[in-house]
């Protein structure tokens, strides 16, 4: 089984490495450890490299660049297991390395479930998901790029006082991952971001807020100059926040927060957190865990997607599953091993979700706050006030409160307060002001009921 990469023309001398050579690496690895013993073993080689450019207050202030390589092995003899790593590509270097990961395989403790996937788990079909997408800029395109940025910022008001800068970074990277199965594949991908962050002041108050867009290719970012005038938007509207008293109230997760909501839901349904009874969603699949209206799908196919692929961590193949449907839990996130822990087949999860989405509703922002008439709108979380076990959760907040629909002032210094249990079973609405900043997707959600602790 192999995959061919489809590297762009002007790429693949952007890596130190090409592509075959990974691949012989890998081979190689996987040899060497049969020769020495393993009775399976798993290899992975990637190499890649980052530019990042951060202007501050007009002035450069940080230009990083960076290449990294790096080789792992795991090898198995029986069912106990060893595992190393160098970024050393030396022949001698790769066999030490393997060495050692034999090494440690014959101290550890023999683990039934340890092993590689089934063969028919593995990924055969590999099409083009279209990932990477060289961006061909110079440090010094960067610069203005990210000049332009933080200017449009500084010049929205005259309360902007301060800047935390803006960013632009650059990223690409290839691997081949190979087990002794058969399974070889790999591909280059990219990601690329741009930030700014900006402080505004009034009298002695001082608020800072920030945005950014992150997409496989360029030309998919929102622009610098947009991003800076969201950045500066976002801060000022921020002055002269207020405090609230303690309350019961409806609460809207705004876009770029609410998608935290679904990376708790995503560690309470991943395999460790079933198989070790650690999770406040234990032993929860084929019921209600979520209001009706919510959809939630992982979908591994989106083209030029932050987290699609073509298989996953282990090299199983991925799928598209309605993980909630109806509010009903109907899957897991597992990876052989933890599958096999259950009792279970591995779900391709290797390594965590693909594109996560939670389906949008009919209602857009403004919809939204009409909907919830009078609350909390929350947009920014402080501290990890979150436990995974009991889905007791408690965090430091701002935002705005909202009368009649309409937003009327910025509060501060509140915390909110619930259980992650009734909170997803308490779900109003899910706008369809989707935001696409990672492998989580989800417009704002609306929640009909938390516990507001103010002054």
């Amino acid at each position: 089984m192999s995959i061919t990469p489809q590297i762009k023309s002007q790429g693949e001398s952007r890596f130190s490495h090409s592509s075959e050579t990974l691949r012989e690496i890998a081979s190689d690895m996987l040899s060497y450890a049969k020769q020495q013993g393993a009775s399976a073993s798993v290899a992975e080689v990637s190499d890649g490299f980052g530019q990042e450019v951060t202007v501050r207050q007009g002035e450069v202030e940080n230009i990083q660049y960076n290449r990294d390589k790096s080789l792992g092995i795991s090898v198995y003899i029986g069912q106990q297991s060893g595992n190393a790593h160098t970024s050393d590509f030396s022949k001698q270097a790769v066999r030490d390395t393997v060495d050692a990961a034999l090494s440690i395989a014959r101290h550890t403790a023999s683990d039934d479930c340890a092993g590689l996937p089934d063969q028919e788990m593995l990924a055969t079909d590999f099409p083009d998901l279209d990932l990477y997408h060289p961006w061909l800029l110079s440090v010094e395109d960067a610069i203005e790029l990210a000049k332009a940025c933080e200017q449009i910022a500084l010049d929205f008001d005259p309360r902007i006082s301060n800047s935390e800068g803006a960013s632009i970074s650059v990223h690409e990277s290839q691997f081949v991952f190979a087990n002794s199965l058969g399974f070889i594949g790999g591909y280059p991908s990219s990601r690329h971001s741009i930030s700014c962050a900006v402080i505004a002041g009034e009298d002695d108050a001082m608020q800072r807020d920030y945005w950014y867009s992150e997409a496989r290719a360029a030309e998919d970012l929102l622009g610098a100059k947009e991003i800076g005038l969201l950045a500066a938007q976002r801060a000022v509207r921020r002055l002269n926040a207020r405090k609230l008293d303690t309350m019961q109230t409806p609460v809207l997760f705004e876009a770029p927060i609410a998608a935290s909501l679904l990376g708790h839901f995503v560690g309470a349904v991943s395999g460790g957190g079933q198989y070790r009874k650690s999770s406040f969603l234990l032993n929860q699949l084929g019921k209600t865990v979520f209001s009706p209206n919510v959809h939630i799908e992982d979908i591994p196919d989106i083209k030029r997607g932050l987290a699609s692929g073509a298989f996953d961590n282990e090299g199983v193949r991925t799928q598209r599953r309605a993980i909630v449907a109806g509010g009903v839990l109907n899957g897991y996130f597992l990876s052989t091993y933890s599958a096999r822990k259950l009792g279970m087949k591995t779900t391709g999860n290797a390594g965590g979700n693909h594109n996560l989405i939670l389906r949008p509703g009919e209602l857009d922002f403004n919809g939204l706050l009409k909907k919830m008439d009078r609350g909390l709108l929350v947009t920014e979380l402080l501290g990890q006030g979150v436990n995974h076990v009991t889905g007791d959760y408690s965090r430091g907040a701002a935002g705005f409160w909202v009368e009649h629909g309409e937003i009327q002032y910025a509060v501060e210094e509140i915390t909110i307060a619930g259980n992650l249990k009734e909170m997803y079973r308490n779900i109003v609405a899910v706008g369809n002001d989707v935001l696409v900043q990672g492998s989580r997707q989800s417009g704002s959600i609306l929640i009909g009921n938390m516990m507001v602790a103010g002054q």
